[in-house]
């Protein structure tokens, strides 16, 4: 399985004027682990594909928000 949100600590220079902010994270979108599209996806209904933004749960990414300062669980 795969985790959308990464977690990365950043070199931090003695030279840095400002605070670094630590851990970093990113997210990623889940097309990248699925090259090719499986036939027979199930898909949503046309209302909430309209709402979620893509026909296939498989590949539906909400926004969580940024986490950036908080403490973050490594995966």
């Amino acid at each position: 399985m795969f985790t959308r949100r990464k977690v990365y600590e950043p070199y931090v220079s003695p030279f840095d004027p400002c605070p670094p902010i630590t851990p970093k994270t990113y997210q990623t979108p889940p097309q990248l682990y699925m090259p090719v599209q499986p036939p027979n996806l199930p898909q949503f209904d046309p209302y909430t594909a309209l709402m979620k933004g893509t026909l296939w749960p498989m590949y539906y990414d909400p926004y969580d928000g940024r986490v950036e300062g908080k403490k973050v669980e490594k995966q």
